[in-house]
């Protein structure tokens, strides 16, 4: 009988529950990608990272290319996390993916625990909101991606549910704003909400100026020495990559209409299991902001501001990868909303099962569209970039200087110099961006020996030149619209 008992009473802890969770989706990301091609990253850009941190744990150099210091980096933590990778050699693969699994993993273990505190009839022993966000699949995605996406959007998480859980520890606040600037430059934008609660919330204007104070503190400690980091590197106060990006797209997507610019965006938000919890977002926010909670004002404030700034000036290409740091907080309203909505009596039993029934199956069958997703995403990435990478490194002189669009890959796999044609590590081509007449004159000035793109992109910097390569899938496999070339520029 005594053993009945303690059985009966035995349970696993939320945060152990929630780990094992994230490890299995992430695990099942990585077996459709191998069932499908092979294992790999989603996005090139994965890679500048990752010849960054190996830079700077095999030479001690902040590089992309040895003896060439550049602000190439958009994200200077990352890098530093994914240089212990190497130091300890599990790079670039299996420390990569245990960074996603640990940071999916404390960004749903935070998201379970500000449920708990913020919805007292929340008592499942079973962390339903925490395995809500392992398997929501633009989380799942980011923490495989090899990218800081999920990293930054942790520290957003942090910042902006602490203030609606009621923490009023404003340097720490700060401190955390300061930290995400590290990570992505647009982690400034958390000062907002965190001063616009301490100015509202605050009962006294000493202690609102207090407040301000220690937010002030606590971001500029980090922030200053941000600045200094970027401007020793390139005299600039900002990442090259700030830059680049928005004069490499802004013609493009200026040119698109308004309807179609808000449905590119309304698209990532929408396409997930996050769909059927809009309409407890929606209460959820003008329940608390009727009740003036202002952090819950602040954090929705912050999350419009947020994804304005991309829209202005970048496409939501690549499943809204700059917005998908916005979504745990999107997510929460959601979910908080929802858990308050279907404890109500004054809701038809049957309607809340309906609901909670159709969660579930939207968030695994958006998490199987999604690992499937992936898996195409890797095998582009593979069969474009990484292939002609390693073809390059076989059959092009190890001294030739190279034109590149895009870097990521080639910088990892091959030792040449490189002219990178976004701009990310030679900013010099930012203000003729997309000027292939005074890029040619660029590259002949440079001494470019080759040109490495997809030809779209530049249509008249490769017409008329030889091809020596043509990356893509293999045989029978499927086939992309575009592949990427090695043209002989020289």
């Amino acid at each position: 009988m005594k053993r009945n008992s303690i059985a009966l009473n035995w349970r696993v802890e939320p945060w152990v529950v929630i780990a094992l969770g994230a490890l299995a989706a992430v695990l099942f990301y990585l077996i459709v990608s191998q069932s499908i091609y092979r294992i790999g990253f989603p996005l090139d850009d994965a890679w500048i990272h990752l010849t960054y941190a190996r830079n700077l744990a095999e030479h001690g150099e902040w590089a992309f290319r040895l003896g060439q210091h550049s602000a190439g980096s958009t994200s200077p933590l990352w890098t530093v996390l994914l240089s212990i990778g190497f130091l300890i050699g599990l790079a670039p693969y299996v420390w990569t993916y245990l960074l996603g699994w640990v940071v999916l993993t404390l960004l749903a273990v935070y998201a379970e625990k500000i449920a708990r505190r913020l919805t007292p009839s929340y008592q499942s022993r079973v962390p339903w909101v925490g395995l809500f966000f392992v398997f929501a699949w633009h989380l799942t995605w980011s923490a495989v991606s090899g990218m800081e996406t999920l990293l930054h959007a942790l520290l957003i998480l942090v910042v902006l549910g602490s203030l609606i859980s009621g923490s009023r520890h404003y340097l720490t606040l700060g401190l955390f704003a300061g930290l995400s600037v590290w990570v992505r430059p647009d982690g400034l934008t958390l000062l907002g909400p965190i001063l616009f609660v301490a100015l509202l919330s605050e009962p006294t204007w000493r202690e609102r100026g207090e407040a301000v104070w220690k937010t002030l503190l606590g971001f500029g400690s980090l922030f200053f020495l941000y600045l200094l980091f970027n401007l020793s590197l390139s005299g600039n106060p900002m990442p090259n990559t700030f830059y680049a990006k928005q004069a490499e797209y802004e013609a493009f997507w200026t040119s698109k209409t308004l309807m179609e610019r808000a449905s590119d965006y309304l698209w990532p938000i929408l396409a997930s299991p996050f769909l059927i919890l809009v309409p407890a977002a929606i209460w959820w926010l003008a329940h608390s902001i009727r009740a003036r909670n202002w952090a819950v004002f602040a954090s929705l404030l912050w999350a419009v501001g947020y994804i304005a700034i991309y829209f202005r000036g970048l496409p939501a290409y690549q499943h809204g990868r700059y917005i998908i740091p916005a979504l745990p907080i999107i997510y929460l309203w959601g979910v908080l909303g929802f858990l308050v909505l279907t404890s109500s009596p004054r809701i038809n039993k049957y309607v809340v099962s309906l609901w909670q029934v159709t969660t579930i199956v939207l968030t695994v069958a958006f998490l199987l569209i999604g690992a499937r997703q992936n898996a195409y995403d890797v095998l582009w990435i593979e069969s474009e970039m990484v292939k002609t990478a390693k073809w390059v490194e076989q059959n092009v002189p190890p001294d030739a200087r190279l034109a590149v669009h895009d870097i990521g890959a080639l910088g990892f796999y091959v030792q040449n110099p490189l002219l990178d044609l976004a701009g990310l590590t030679t900013p010099e081509v930012v203000p003729f961006i997309r000027d292939e007449v005074r890029l040619a004159e660029y590259l002949d000035a440079s001494s470019a020996e080759y040109l490495i793109t997809f030809p779209s992109f530049y249509p008249q910097l490769t017409a008329q030149r030889e091809v020596l390569f043509k990356a893509g899938p293999d045989t029978g496999g499927p086939q992309f619209e575009e592949d990427m070339q090695v043209f002989r520029w020289k």
